[in-house]
């Protein structure tokens, strides 16, 4: 039985001290976890710059941000579309010239079952494409920056990389034989955590000061399951939100907030929340399964 060292209530906000000083990048962030992530960060004094594909809603947000934090609350967007490389490679520019530190990367933004095969302009599947190969990119050209801070990486994987293949489909990475809307999207986290793993090691390797750290929200009530997916599944998350299983988007961000700031954590570990089936309950450290590492390895 794993013991949760951040005793029975697991990490919550609570255990953040002042970030006054601290700048937090975040994928993703205009609504759903990452928008809760901006604000339990924002609050204990932190700038946080969100990379975000819609200006629009990323103004939205910015304004009910400042709404709750006023008008001097340390938030802003650089706009950024995970499913396009050049996008990535502008957004990245961008953020070298403004971000002079960058304690830490969370790379929150994702989608998910998305009913029909779509292909970036890129050219790859889009599931993998936004939530692993965009990442991959920004990941690579933010990292001197992030050496330079002794910053982190965040990823946010999700408890779907357990439900499909549990291996690499090397053969076909667009999927273009078998298709099919959750496996891919199990395929896209599996594909982030072997990164984050490997990366890891290539750090120590090389003997950089990059941190790289892997959580999951649990079964959170977000924006994520949308129109792309099919009706069966919104159905059946619709559900799921009605009967209480998923929770709020808030906690659903307490595992990546601590990824990004708390202290003692482990490396090769997998935090989120530890209760049934890992959807909701204290936030710590989850199993991590065996063949995540050995993919990776």
């Amino acid at each position: 039985m794993t013991i949760n060292q951040f005793g029975t209530k697991g990490w919550t906000p609570e255990h953040l001290d002042s970030l006054n000083g601290k700048t937090y990048l975040i994928t993703g962030a205009n609504t759903g976890a990452g928008f809760q992530a901006t604000r339990i960060l924002l609050a204990k004094g932190a700038s946080v710059v969100m990379l975000n594909r819609n200006p629009a809603k990323s103004e939205a947000a910015i304004s009910h941000l400042k709404q709750e934090f006023g008008n001097d609350a340390k938030v802003s967007f650089i706009q950024m579309d995970l499913a396009d490389l050049s996008s990535i490679r502008t957004a990245a520019s961008v953020v070298l010239e403004q971000v002079q530190q960058i304690d830490a990367l969370i790379c929150n933004g994702a989608i998910a079952q998305i009913a029909k095969q779509e292909i970036t302009v890129d050219g790859f599947e889009s599931q993998l494409g936004v939530n692993h190969y965009g990442h991959f990119l920004l990941c690579g050209l933010l990292f001197e920056r992030l050496e330079a801070s002794k910053g982190r990486i965040v990823v946010v994987s999700s408890e779907g990389h357990k439900m499909g293949l549990r291996g690499m489909q090397f053969e076909d990475m667009n999927w273009d034989k078998n298709y099919h809307p959750n496996k891919v999207y199990s395929q896209s986290k599996l594909a982030q955590m072997m990164f984050a793993y490997e990366l890891q090691n290539k750090i120590k390797g090389a003997n950089k000061h990059v941190e790289v750290y892997v959580c999951h929200p649990g079964a959170s009530n977000t924006s994520l399951i949308r129109e792309s997916a099919s009706l069966a599944t919104r159905l059946s998350w619709s559900f799921m939100v009605k009967i209480g299983l998923a929770q709020t988007a808030e906690k659903g961000a307490y595992p990546e907030v601590m990824c990004a700031t708390a202290a003692g954590l482990k490396q090769q570990a997998y935090y989120g929340p530890t209760g049934l089936m890992n959807f909701g309950g204290p936030v710590g450290e989850c199993k991590l399964e065996s063949f995540v590492l050995e993919q990776a390895f």
